[in-house]
């Protein structure tokens, strides 16, 4: 087995990218401290063809060098847009988005157990490294998602968490 060069991954160009079909998917930033973090979201949000990103309250914005570092130009190919007040986004969102808060809550959705509408747009929205979605938002969301965690810490990485819930509802879009 070969490893490909980059030259043979076919990938799109920023132009491409912005004319190709996307996944019905945003990912709202809900006051991320991290700007790796940020930067990793911007590479997913890449990687699986969403259409925008939402960075929202104290959640930093490109040009930035540490978002960049992660994002490795990421920021050039998907859309985003600086949002003030998470709560505000949500609400406008929930006319065109069904909204899932990505955190730990009672009666919460287990990733695995979760079934998508084909037909439907999804906003996932993302809490601070600390603190989590702020309770505001989560009220206000159409559901949450929980990943299933086994061992000893209590969450994932924000980066990380963004990573597996887009594969998972990227691949049941499919």
């Amino acid at each position: 087995m070969r490893k490909l060069k980059n030259s043979e991954l076919q990938r799109l160009d920023p132009e491409e990218f912005k004319e190709a079909e996307k996944t019905p998917l945003v990912l709202v930033l809900d006051n991320i401290r991290s700007l790796n973090n940020i930067g990793s979201v911007f590479r997913t949000a890449d990687a699986f063809l969403l259409e925008k990103v939402y960075l929202c309250g104290i959640t930093a914005r490109p040009p930035h060098k540490d978002i960049h570092k992660t994002a490795l130009g990421a920021t050039e190919s998907v859309a985003w847009e600086y949002r003030e007040n998470t709560a505000d986004l949500v609400r406008e969102l929930k006319d065109k988005y069904h909204c899932m808060a990505v955190e730990q809550a009672e009666n919460a959705t287990f990733l695995n157990d979760f079934q998508v509408e084909k037909n439907r747009k999804y906003a996932l929205v993302l809490g601070n490294e600390v603190k989590g979605v702020s309770q505001e938002v989560v009220n206000l969301c159409d559901g949450v998602l929980e990943i299933p965690q086994f061992g000893t810490k209590h969450s994932l990485n924000i980066s990380v968490s963004a990573g597996v819930v887009v594969w998972d509802l990227w691949s049941k879009l499919q």
